[in-house]
C-alpha cells in the first residue's frame, strides 16, 4: 500500500504557479529536523472555475520536485472527490480526498444499527480508552441514531474507494475520508464508530477529516473555545489509535484538519499533542498560496499593486455570487468592506496590511481577506493579465508563499 509519511501538508495552488515556492517551505522543514511531507491539493470545483485539469497539478509538482532535488515522498490530491467527479482525476493523482458529507443524514437500512451492533458488541456498554478524557457508555439507541445519520455515508465511501481501486489498483493510492462540510461536528464517540464502520467496508482510510467543534472559517483563525478543541483533539487521537489497533485499520492512520490554513491559534495546541503522543497528522489548506500571490502583486507596487486593486474591486462587486458557495466557511462583514474606490487610494502598505493575516495589525481587515479569499474566481477571469503578473513579480509572490508556509504554519505546528 502506498503510504503516507507521519506529517504530511495540504497545499493548494489554484494556478498551478507556485509549487516550487511551496515546496521550498518543506525544505525548510526538512533542514530543521522535520519531514513533512506536500501533498498538492485541487478540488472538482476549483478545476471547473479555474478551467484546468487534474494533469496540470502533476506537472507543477513534479516540475517543482525536479528543479529543488526533492528525494522524499509527495503526492497530488483528488480532493472531495465523489462517484460521479473521481474519473477525471484517476490518471494524474495518487492521494484521494473522498468527501461524503452530502450522504450523512441520507437514510440506512432500517436493521442497519442492529446489524452493526452485531458486528461490534465490545463497542456496547462503557468503553474506557487510554488517552480519552471521559469513558464512553454507548447504547443500542446511540447506535442506531449514528447507524443512521452515517451508514449511508460509509457505503458511499466504500463505493468510492473500489472504483479508484479498481483503475489503479488497492497499493496503488492513499485514501483520506472527508466528513468536514457539514452541519454539526462529530464527537470522539461517533468518530469510533464511523471508524469501525469503514473498516467493515474494507475502506483502509490513512487519514480521516471530521468537522471539529468552532467555526473554521477560509483563511482567518479559529473561532471557538480553544481549550475545548483541545480536549476534543487529543480524544480523536486516543479514538484512532485505538481504532488502529482494534479494527485492522492502516497503522498510519491519522487525523486531517480541514481548512487548516492560518489557524494560528490551534497549532500550539496540536503541537503539544502529536508531540506528547506520537501521532501524525495531516493539515489541508488551499487558499492561502492564493492571498498571498495578492500579497505578492501589492507589495511589488506598479502595474502588480492596480491588478491587485482590480480584483478587490471586482470580487466586491461579485460579493454575493462569490460567497454564495462559501457560505458556511466565511464569516464577512459588508459593513467592513471598503469601497473601491477608497481602495483605488490605497498604498502598497495599506494593501498589503489589510489582507496579510496578521491580527496583530490595525491595519488587517479579516472581512476584505475573506472576500479575496473566494474571489479566485476573478483572477481566472482574468487569464493571461493575472497569469503574467505572477511570473513578472514572482520574486516578491515566492517569497511571500514561502514564508507564509513555513513560518507561520510548518514551523509551530510541526516543528515548534
Amino acid at each position: 500500500m502506498l503510504r503516507l509519511g507521519k506529517y504530511s501538508i495540504g497545499v493548494g495552488d489554484r494556478f498551478a504557479h507556485q509549487a516550487k515556492a511551496q515546496l521550498q517551505a518543506c525544505t525548510l522543514a526538512a533542514k530543521s529536523g522535520v519531514e513533512v511531507i506536500p501533498v498538492w491539493n485541487k478540488s472538482n470545483r476549483e478545476h471547473t472555475i479555474i478551467g484546468s485539469e487534474p494533469a496540470s497539478v502533476r506537472a507543477a509538482a513534479d516540475a517543482a520536485v525536479r528543479e529543488l532535488g526533492w528525494t522524499k515522498p509527495y503526492h497530488v490530491d483528488a480532493d472531495h472527490i465523489r462517484l460521479e467527479t473521481v474519473d477525471r482525476f484517476l490518471p494524474a493523482c495518487d492521494f484521494y480526498t473522498i468527501d461524503v458529507a452530502d450522504s450523512i443524514g441520507q437514510p440506512s437500512p432500517a436493521d442497519a444499527g442492529d446489524a452493526f451492533a452485531s458486528r461490534h458488541p465490545e463497542l456496547l456498554g462503557t468503553l474506557t480508552i487510554p488517552g480519552v478524557s471521559a469513558p464512553f457508555t454507548t447504547t443500542q439507541a446511540d447506535v442506531n441514531r449514528v447507524a443512521g445519520k452515517y451508514l449511508k455515508a460509509v457505503k458511499d465511501a466504500g463505493a468510492i474507494y473500489r472504483k479508484i481501486a479498481a483503475a489503479k489498483g488497492a497499493d496503488g493510492f492513499i485514501t483520506e475520508v472527508s466528513m468536514d462540510e457539514t452541519d454539526e461536528p462529530q464527537s470522539p464517540q461517533e468518530l469510533l464508530l464511523i471508524l469501525a464502520a469503514l473498516a467493515d467496508e474494507g475502506v483502509p482510510v490513512q487519514t480521516i477529516a471530521p468537522k471539529f467543534t468552532g467555526r473554521f472559517n477560509k483563511g482567518v483563525d479559529y473561532v471557538g473555545d480553544v481549550a475545548q478543541f483541545e480536549r476534543e483533539f487529543r480524544d480523536d487521537l486516543a479514538v484512532i489509535a485505538f481504532a488502529v489497533k482494534n479494527f485492522q485499520l492502516p497503522a498510519n492512520l491519522k487525523l486531517s484538519v480541514h481548512s487548516g490554513s492560518d489557524k494560528f491559534s490551534l497549532y500550539a495546541p496540536m503541537h503539544r499533542a502529536i508531540r506528547e503522543t506520537g501521532a501524525g497528522l495531516h493539515l489541508k489548506t488551499a487558499g492561502t498560496t492564493w492571498l498571498e500571490e495578492v500579497i505578492g502583486l501589492a507589495e511589488s507596487g506598479g502595474e502588480g499593486l492596480a491588478l491587485a486593486k482590480t480584483i478587490y474591486a471586482k470580487a466586491l462587486a461579485k460579493k454575493d455570487e462569490l460567497c454564495a458557495p462559501y457560505a458556511t466557511v466565511i464569516d464577512i462583514d459588508a459593513s467592513k468592506l471598503p469601497p473601491a474606490n477608497e481602495v483605488q487610494q490605497w498604498t502598497s502598505e495599506q494593501f498589503v496590511g489589510a489582507l496579510r493575516h496578521a491580527p496583530q495589525n490595525p491595519q488587517f481587515n479579516s472581512s476584505l481577506r475573506q472576500l479575496v479569499h473566494v474571489g479566485f474566481k476573478i483572477a481566472a477571469q482574468l487569464g493571461e493579465q493575472y497569469l503574467g503578473m505572477l511570473r513578472t513579480c514572482e520574486t516578491a509572490v515566492a517569497r511571500n508563499v514561502t514564508g507564509n508556509l513555513f513560518d507561520r504554519h510548518l514551523k509551530p505546528l510541526f516543528i515548534g
